[in-house]
């Protein structure tokens, strides 16, 4: 089984604008609304590849139970720990030229609350595949990474981290199978401005060295690069379409990877998969569609092998 966590889920509410003004009252051309959070996100594609997986998190009040309504479905059990008081985050996404984000903070999580979260965890089994992805609520420990992957240090998991700086780094001692940091965070952890394909296989094999079994690296648009477990180096394009949405491209990716290696064992493959997951959500309003990904299978076989 694949589990994928998500710490502070969220309600994505995107309006289009023609213009944003501050101050007036501002009418929108269009509104949309999904259920946010990068393991949600992960989840949900997964189950466009026909792979199943449990979705672990808070959720709370109103927000919460459409949070839990909207990410069911016969591919993905939901599991959530549902908390007594606050709501689930609402995030506001402006698109009017350029793109604003207001994000909220999420509701109080008590100790006794990550508790029952962490028992949830203790249950992964050998084989089984863990995706820890997102940013971590105020109210939750900084090391509550560690805190999960501590209590399956034991087992033959295969883990997936998908976050930034501290959080990531501080999951490298358990040896994570698979972790995605782009261009970007790359330069954020090691403290250098990460521009050439060079310097990228360079640190993504400091992470190696650090722990990490397969680095898988987005450079927007110029593709992605993986360095796999045993030093090779894979790359693969990117498809020219109207980029439509960069919100769950990266978590789309993720899925696409997970479901080809565990379809195939072939990192080429997985690779490949992945990026089409994450061309096929960068092309639509929404996370990526069965339908859009088959596409894309084709045109990007054709156009790169």
């Amino acid at each position: 089984m694949i589990y994928t966590v998500t710490l502070n889920p969220s309600i994505d509410y995107i309006v289009h604008l023609d213009s944003f003004k501050s101050g007036i009252t501002n009418r929108t051309t269009g509104e949309e609304y999904y259920c946010g959070g990068k393991g949600i996100n992960v989840s949900m594609v997964l189950a466009e590849l026909d792979m199943d997986s449990t979705a672990y998190g808070f959720v709370a009040g109103f927000t919460g139970r459409a949070i839990e309504s909207g990410v069911r479905n016969d591919r993905i059990i939901t599991d959530f720990i549902k908390l007594e008081k606050g709501i689930s985050r609402i995030n506001i996404k402006i698109k009017a030229g350029e793109e604003t984000e207001i994000n909220g903070q999420g509701p109080h999580i008590t100790d006794s609350e990550l508790e029952r979260l962490l028992q949830k965890i203790d249950r992964i089994s050998n084989g089984d595949t863990l995706v820890i992805a997102g940013s971590v609520p105020k109210t939750l420990p900084d090391d509550i990474y560690e805190k999960m992957l501590e209590r399956i240090a034991i087992k033959k998991v295969r883990i997936v981290v998908d976050a930034t700086k501290k959080l990531l780094v501080n999951s490298l001692k358990y040896k994570p199978f698979l972790i995605k940091p782009n261009r970007q965070e790359l330069s954020e952890i090691f403290g250098e401005e990460v521009k050439t394909e060079e310097q990228t296989e360079f640190f993504a094999k400091e992470l190696q060295k650090q722990g990490a079994q397969n680095v898988l690296i987005s450079l927007g648009g110029e593709g992605a690069m993986l360095i796999d477990e045993f030093g090779r180096k894979h790359k693969a394009g990117v498809l020219k379409e109207k980029v439509l949405n960069t919100v769950g491209s990266g978590d789309s990716m993720v899925a696409g990877f997970v479901a080809g290696y565990e379809k195939t064992g072939d990192y080429a493959y997985a690779l490949k998969l992945g990026s089409v997951c994450g061309n096929a959500t960068a092309f639509l309003p929404g996370l990526a569609t069965k339908e859009k990904i088959n596409e894309l299978l084709v045109r990007f076989e054709k156009e790169f092998g």
